[in-house]
């Protein structure tokens, strides 16, 4: 069974969310066990994994490079250069927040959209590619953070384009507000700009443009709404499995305990097996720093950009610090 929308028709700009235009949901409706689950932006794409669509960006040459020696909280709100990752995957995103171009001549799909201030620079690096953002033809986000989430209302605004979550982040996504149910919801700093047009996307559900067709892991545990992206990109004959993987780290405000939630810890858990076995020769992940992304693109090999096993040691890592989560819990410590 295959939903599909319409994308490909002519778009005017989305208004913007603050307005609080309610935009029709597209009609996806309930998915039969025995369908194959689809998203489409056209119902008679192809198959095969698009190569890569753009040339090497040129126009980029202005924008310094990230510096060297930053932590995973440095950068949110600086220009990164846009650079290709592999084939059809390009890097959109800035020095501590990742942004995820996926192309092809049918279209575009665009992976998260860091704070307010990161969503323009995310859009000025899509044009620098030469890209116009009304060929986006779909926005998804790995969790619903602010600093993931909050720069979407702008890029919905500049591309037209619905956003596709799963059920736990709509509501959030919607609204700019998380609530109980997210471990960090006390933190300061927590409201973003709500995001008109929210299309709810199922655990396995293939987004599909033209010839790309990005897979959606339900993978909570850092928030209810955590998900995580594979597809294929290929470079000539050569094609690599990329897997852009949702944030793994136990971590809460002052108030909420994980061991009082079991369920979640168990969702928790499953979330970091599918990580483990996703396919996953590119890995990728929300903070470019957190899979050391930036060197991996250096080209000298060291580390090397193409690891098979990068998913399974990062699903271990996210054990271990849930694992010492609930021991300190247990303890009696606070967060």
């Amino acid at each position: 069974m295959t939903p599909t929308s319409d994308p490909t028709a002519p778009r005017g700009p989305a208004a913007p969310a603050w307005m609080g235009r309610v935009i029709a949901v597209l009609g996806i409706g309930m998915l039969l066990s025995a369908c194959q689950p689809d998203i489409s932006a056209d119902a008679a794409a192809p198959a095969a994994p698009a190569s890569a669509a753009l040339p090497a960006a040129s126009a980029v040459d202005h924008v310094p490079a990230c510096p060297a020696g930053a932590s995973v909280m440095d950068g949110w709100n600086d220009r990164a250069p846009p650079r290709r990752i592999f084939g059809n995957t390009w890097y959109v995103g800035t020095c501590g927040l990742s942004a995820v171009l996926v192309t092809s001549d049918q279209g575009h799909v665009l992976i998260d959209g860091g704070t307010v201030a990161a969503g323009p620079l995310i859009e000025a690096n899509i044009r620098a590619l030469g890209v116009d953002p009304h060929a986006v033809k779909y926005l998804l986000n790995s969790h619903e953070h602010s600093d993931h989430a909050a720069g979407l209302a702008h890029l919905q605004a500049a591309t037209g384009a619905p956003l596709l979550a799963r059920a736990p982040a709509v509501a959030t996504l919607h609204n700019g507000r998380g609530d109980r149910s997210d471990p960090q919801h006390l933190e300061p700093g927590g409201t973003f700009p709500p995001v008109a047009n929210v299309v709810v996307v199922a655990d396995g559900e293939v987004v599909r443009v033209g010839p790309l067709a990005l897979t959606a892991h339900a993978t909570p545990g850092h928030t209810p709404g955590g998900t995580s992206w594979t597809w294929r990109s290929c470079e000539g004959a050569r094609c690599l499995d990329i897997a852009y993987t949702d944030s793994v780290s136990a971590i809460s405000d002052a108030q909420y305990r994980y061991g009082d939630h079991p369920q979640v810890v168990a969702a928790f858990r499953r979330g970091l097996d599918t990580l483990a076995a996703l396919p996953c020769d590119i890995h990728v992940t929300p903070h470019p720093l957190g899979s050391n992304l930036f060197a991996r693109l250096a080209g000298d090999g060291t580390p090397p950009l193409v690891d098979a096993g990068a998913c399974q040691r990062y699903a271990q890592h996210g054990r271990a610090q849930l694992d010492a989560r609930l021991k300190e819990e247990a303890a009696g410590r606070k967060p």
